[in-house]
């Protein structure tokens, strides 16, 4: 998989179209959750859009990393996602631990939090990062804020 790291002014109209397409995709189609997809936060101007891309150039995964401030005290990590042709093969795993990466690049002294679905917590854990809430509905689906500390 290719990665690019892009504010969002350095993404192009198409790449801004697919990666809010897969998003819709994902988050509202798949998951049968309406909600309000654009946030603002894609605009900020330290907001870094992960983007893979398969052999072919076409985007299969995508993160959103946030500066500290912004959704968390800490930097954060969102809008994590793999297209459905591109799982299973440990995309996710090379997403986040780009995403983790990222987010160290940019805020070295800051942790990093997420808000991760419930069912997800076994692989947020592998990677790092431990629970600090209660499970809690966010959009009608089980939520939990983990945190990666720093070492």
């Amino acid at each position: 998989m290719k990665w690019s790291d892009l504010s969002f002014k350095q993404l192009s109209l198409d790449e801004l179209y697919d990666v809010l397409k897969l998003r819709v995709d994902v988050f509202i189609v798949e998951q049968n959750c309406p909600y309000p997809e654009l946030d603002d936060k894609d605009r900020h101007p330290d907001t870094r859009h992960l983007i893979g891309r398969d052999p072919l150039g076409k985007i299969v995964a995508y993160a959103r990393v946030l500066a500290p401030g912004v959704s968390y005290p800490d930097s954060s990590i969102g809008r994590v996602l793999v297209a459905e042709k591109a799982r299973g093969g440990g995309s996710a795993k090379s997403l986040m631990n780009q995403a983790i990466a990222l987010a160290n690049k940019h805020w070295p002294e800051n942790n990093i939090q997420l808000g991760g679905q419930e069912y997800l917590k076994a692989f947020y854990q592998k990677l790092g990062f431990e629970p600090v809430s209660d499970v809690y509905l966010e959009d009608g689906i089980p939520h939990l804020d983990m945190l990666y500390q720093r070492t």
